[in-house]
């Protein structure tokens, strides 16, 4: 919206006085009443002339910055507290994970890694196994206070990042 589009305080007061003394029921003040209203004022520009806006631009790259700063402090921190394996898709997992309706029972989940998405707090890993002969994926937080053991069983070589296409393979290439 330009300046010129946008109404002036003057230009209002213009219209609410014309529309005030008018018996007529018009709803646009006249274009001498404009006209003469714009004269009044030499700039132009009204009120807004010394004003400096701020771009919303350059707040959004600092809030994303603070955000970046705090993400990584929280993952240097968890990373502290607890020790995670350096695991990559193909890798051959075996977690203890609380479940979280029954918080003293523990579950052990194997499966190969597939995927995994590096972003910071809020990375995750998908693990395919076969349970009853049916392929079932789970997703997981890296970081979750579920998960409380992460060891390694065996590797795979594997030349891609996501490995979707196992979902079409045969049972036994997910198998562990």
């Amino acid at each position: 919206m330009s300046a010129d589009s946008a109404p002036t305080p003057s230009t209002s007061a213009a219209y609410t006085s014309a529309a005030s003394t008018s018996a007529s029921l018009s709803p646009a003040p006249s274009t001498s009443a404009a006209a003469s209203a714009g004269a009044a004022e030499p700039s132009g520009q009204g009120i807004r002339s010394g004003v400096t806006r701020v771009k919303t631009k350059a707040l959004t790259k600092q809030a994303k910055h603070i955000m970046n700063i705090l993400d990584a402090e929280a993952t240097q921190q968890l990373r502290q507290q607890r020790s995670m394996p350096a695991f990559k898709p193909g890798d051959v997992l075996s977690m203890k994970i609380e479940v979280p309706e029954n918080k003293r029972r523990t579950s052990i989940v194997k499966g190969i890694v597939i995927a995994r998405r590096n972003a910071g707090i809020s990375s995750t890993f998908r693990i395919r196994r076969m349970l009853a002969g049916v392929g079932v994926e789970m997703v997981f937080p890296l970081y979750s206070p579920n998960i409380k053991e992460i060891t390694v069983i065996g590797t795979r070589k594997v030349r891609r990042a996501k490995l979707y296409y196992l979902r079409d393979k045969v049972a036994r290439m997910s198998a562990v």
